[in-house]
């Protein structure tokens, strides 16, 4: 446990859910006051909680339809039935 020391946070919600719930980020100190806006510093925290999930969450796979695989499995018996009866 840490008394006496107060820190300054951004706590930005996950915009995508699956990975985390919140972001949070601790600024140093002093932080505020070099030219750069408490807007700023926001729009940058969730920038960076953006790029994040967009390069570390996994994509799902795209899945076939199931009316495409059934038709193209019924295809593919039939090609094969075709063949054995030609031959």
């Amino acid at each position: 446990m840490v008394k006496g020391v107060s820190r300054r946070v951004i706590v930005v919600d996950s915009p995508d859910p699956q990975l985390f719930e919140q972001a949070i980020f601790i600024l140093r100190n002093g932080s505020a006051g070099d030219g750069v806006t408490s807007r700023e510093l926001v729009d940058q925290a969730v920038r960076i909680a953006k790029s994040y999930t967009r390069y570390h969450v996994p994509r799902r796979p795209k899945r076939v339809s199931p009316l495409l695989a059934g038709l193209s499995g019924a295809a593919l018996i039939g090609a094969v039935w075709l063949l054995v009866a030609v031959l």
